[in-house]
């Protein structure tokens, strides 16, 4: 059985030299490499989180990309919040995985859940590409509308990302800016002079 996260951090702590800690990190490694093959989903989230922890060390951890799509596709929401965490830090714009996302995405932004929606626009603002923008951009947009200031400063995070990513699209949405800035929360005011 793989090693829990602390206990992962404890024995790279307690390393000496550079070659222990090269040897923990491979050991674990193939033990994550392992329980990908064979589709171990109850350490799914344990074994993402210690590719963070190595990828924070430095060290290759591009086998996990399609782990973390699988746990943004989980319908619970500490295994959504460890995928998004993980797809932030170790995808990048060019990744061809990144293209499953959408789906999982559009799904998320349509949550009741506000946290899970929240996570969604947190990763479209980190990550969106074009395609993607143009996409998920009227999914935002109703995030912009929200009665709740938490999901308005995400989607206008969001926003700035795809409008960015697609400057033809910000003629569609120049009204909405102009309501935004009469908001009465000041992190909502913030993030729409970002978007300007």
């Amino acid at each position: 059985m793989a090693l829990r996260l602390r206990d992962l951090i404890r024995q790279v702590r307690a390393c000496k030299t550079a070659a222990e800690e090269r040897a923990v990190i491979a050991k674990e490694s193939a033990m994550i490499r392992t329980a990908i093959r064979e589709e171990q989903e109850q350490y799914r989230h344990r074994n993402v989180a210690k590719l963070l922890f190595m990828h924070m060390l430095g060290y290759p951890t591009h086998f996990g990309q399609l782990e973390c799509m699988k746990l943004v596709a989980s319908p619970h929401f500490p295994e959504k919040r460890i995928g998004y965490l993980g797809m932030m830090l170790l995808l990048s714009e060019e990744a061809d995985v990144l293209m499953l996302a959408t789906n999982s995405l559009k799904n998320d932004l349509n949550s009741d859940n506000r946290f899970i929606a929240g996570l969604a626009l947190c990763a479209i603002g980190n990550l969106a590409t074009a395609d993607m923008s143009r996409d998920l951009a009227p999914e935002v947009d109703k995030h912009l509308k929200s009665s709740q200031p938490y999901l308005r400063k995400k989607a206008c995070l969001a926003m700035c990302r795809c409008l960015t990513k697609c400057p033809d699209m910000v003629e569609d949405f120049v009204d909405r800016f102009v309501t935004l800035l009469k908001d009465r929360s000041h992190g909502v005011l913030i993030t729409v002079v970002e978007l300007m």
